[in-house]
């Protein structure tokens, strides 16, 4: 049987553009076995650029088994083995394929927060961006269950938003980029939401063919005690180790979360705002940019680059963006701006029903 020549077109933006893999690398490949045709092209090519292929299969990414019955004590530390692992390798690429997308969904916040909390540390270099790693998807009957899809049309839709002109569209989010690093006040203005914050002193990233495949967005590191006003994501729910939490409103004062409600599993929202110190203050402004991705699928990874809508993360901060802000959490939430939304930067328009307004 043939392969499909998309997989060996994914699997190399992969390890070239993305982890960028270098001879002599040790490349950790987490992959779950659903995902066997790109895992395969994938340590396939790794092997051709003179480096090392380590692959690490798990069947619940999240281990929902262990983390519900382990004591807490074990939890709050990472086992020697596994922080030896995270100190070597040079990079790491994760091809996640569930057979179930509510995995983890069961185990109380809480617990996962312990784990998060114990990883953090360990993990610094890679989302401080000294040592590159990439985290994707591969098409399997769950995912295309959740997208609403049948599986042939999630294929289709999911490499329609990797395989694209990569360089073409960096090109146009640098240009963004550009306008908002001009600015300081950004302000977003939707039917329930009007909400601001500073950009002052604070670059943007534009990731294209980066640490998340899809790439396609821009984003921020917001100045830590300025955001203020109410943001309501009506539009899709709030997607987050297996939950989904719809109608999400926030309201925030001196650059943190001072009341939030929820449509639906409001508790799990609740609970993860008090999971730690940071986890009320915005840590990510992100754009979405991304021409292939034009739905909301309830998959955070495609929806927080679509094209014309905003995320707003509560929690940790990118060091690369000059944020500051620490949390176990992370949690992007996706906002339409497509229908009666906009962008302002110092008072002026820049963005309206999600098309751009820059001049030049």
């Amino acid at each position: 049987m043939s392969r499909d020549s998309r997989i060996e077109q994914y699997a190399t933006i992969l390890v070239d553009d993305c982890a960028c893999v270098q001879p002599g690398w040790q490349v950790v490949v987490a992959a779950q076995p659903l995902a066997r045709p790109l895992v395969e092209e994938v340590m396939r090519q790794i092997a051709r650029r003179g480096a090392y292929a380590l692959l690490r299969l798990r069947l619940d990414w999240i281990a929902s088994e262990w983390i519900g019955e382990a004591p807490e004590e074990i939890l709050r530390e990472l086992p020697a083995i596994d922080a030896h692992s995270l100190a070597s390798q040079d990079c790491f690429i994760v091809i996640l394929a569930p057979e179930n997308t509510r995995e983890g969904s069961d185990v109380a916040p809480e617990r996962l927060a312990l784990l998060s909390e114990a990883l953090r540390p360990h993990t610094a270099p890679f989302m401080a961006g000294e040592k590159p790693w990439v985290g994707c998807q591969y098409p399997t009957p769950a995912l295309a269950q959740e997208a609403g899809m049948s599986f042939g049309q999630f294929e289709e839709f999911l490499y329609g938003a990797v395989l694209i002109d990569w360089d073409d569209l960096r090109r146009r989010m640098e240009r963004i980029a550009e306008r908002f690093d001009a600015g300081n006040e950004v302000r977003i203005v939707a039917e329930g939401t009007d909400l601001t914050f500073s950009l002052a002193g604070r670059r943007g990233r534009v990731s294209a063919a980066d640490s998340n495949m899809p790439s396609g967005e821009v984003f921020f590191g917001p100045r830590e005690d300025s955001t203020s006003g109410v943001i309501h994501f009506s539009e899709y729910p709030a997607c987050y180790l297996g939950h989904q939490v719809g109608g999400v409103r926030l309201r925030f004062e001196g650059g943190r979360v001072v009341e939030a409600s929820a449509d639906s599993d409001e508790e799990f929202l609740l609970q993860m705002l008090d999971s730690d110190e940071g986890a009320r203050v915005v840590g990510e402004f992100g754009i979405g940019c991304n021409p292939g991705i034009q739905r909301h699928i309830r998959n955070t990874l495609f929806d927080e680059k679509m094209e014309g809508t905003i995320h707003v993360a509560l929690g940790q901060s990118y060091a690369e963006t000059g944020g500051t802000n620490t949390s176990a959490l992370h949690w992007d939430m996706v906002k339409d701006l497509r229908r009666g939304g906009r962008l302002e930067i110092d008072g002026e328009v820049v963005q309206q029903d999600g098309r751009w307004i820059l001049e030049g």
